[in-house]
């Protein structure tokens, strides 16, 4: 079984890494291409395409000038801890066993824009390129034309290596779009986080986000190989909702007040 989560657009390369595993990406030669195609774009002309700041377009510019393979340890981090929104306050990757991680390597995938598919232990350089951006390339429009046959093809390939044809989708809509959901022949199984306030049920971001980790975590931690298992995850005041859950959508809910 395995789960895929998206990546986060704040970052820590300040903070060592607490592992000395890694390993590099799959896909660095389309990275390059992407890569290229960027570094033509003025600072200001990122701006745009992103929707950014001037001063975080000049932040990517440098970012993009900069960016050069071979990743190692002291020019690059692990992906599940260079990362650091919300899902990743909520998977906590930095406090992994050595077993844990070894563990997420074969049963977690996060999507990138930049970088398609990664392991946790994937060494990744700064960057920030979200997977909806309108990029024009050699494949299409945007980034969801260059990166959904690769996605699609290598989660398939990740779900099958990792014993069970199911994938736990933990990922936003933003990201999951970018992959052929209907040709993949893994089953998946989209879990739907909801807090209670002022009396009614609803998906609040923050909290939604946080618990996606939290379960990615669990998962690991748990070493999960069972579908039927997830409706036992009871973190953080989440309990499986069967009356509001339908097929494989699996939905987990939290009282007002446990937050």
């Amino acid at each position: 079984m395995l789960s895929v989560i998206s990546p986060a657009k704040t970052l820590d390369f300040e903070t060592p890494a607490t592992t000395a595993m890694h390993s590099q990406p799959d896909h660095l030669d389309r990275s390059r291409e992407l890569i290229e195609i960027l570094r033509d774009y003025s600072p200001q002309q990122l701006s745009d395409l992103m929707g950014i700041s001037d001063k975080l377009a000049g932040l990517n510019a440098a970012r993009f000038g900069e960016w050069q393979p071979p990743f190692t340890p002291e020019n690059a981090k692990p992906a599940a801890q260079a990362f650091q929104g919300d899902v990743y306050v909520g998977l906590e990757a930095g406090s992994f066993s050595d077993e844990d991680n070894a563990f997420a390597q074969e049963h977690l995938r996060i999507l990138s824009g930049l970088y398609g598919l990664l392991r946790p232990l994937d060494l990744i350089q700064p960057y920030r390129l979200e997977m909806g951006t309108r990029l024009e390339n050699p494949a299409g429009r945007d980034l969801y034309a260059f990166w959904r046959e690769t996605l699609t093809v290598e989660l398939d390939r990740a779900v099958a290596a990792s014993g069970s044809r199911v994938l736990v989708n933990l990922a936003s809509n933003e990201y999951f779009k970018a992959v052929d959901a209907k040709a993949l022949e893994a089953r998946v199984i989209t879990p739907v986080f909801k807090d209670e306030k002022n009396g009614k049920l609803k998906i609040i971001s923050f909290y939604a986000k946080k618990a996606r980790g939290l379960m990615a975590a669990w998962m690991i931690r748990e070493r999960l190989d069972d579908p039927e298992g997830l409706k036992g995850f009871n973190v953080a005041g989440y309990t499986y909702n069967a009356a509001m859950s339908e097929g494989d959508t699996l939905v987990f809910t939290r009282p007002e007040g446990a937050a």
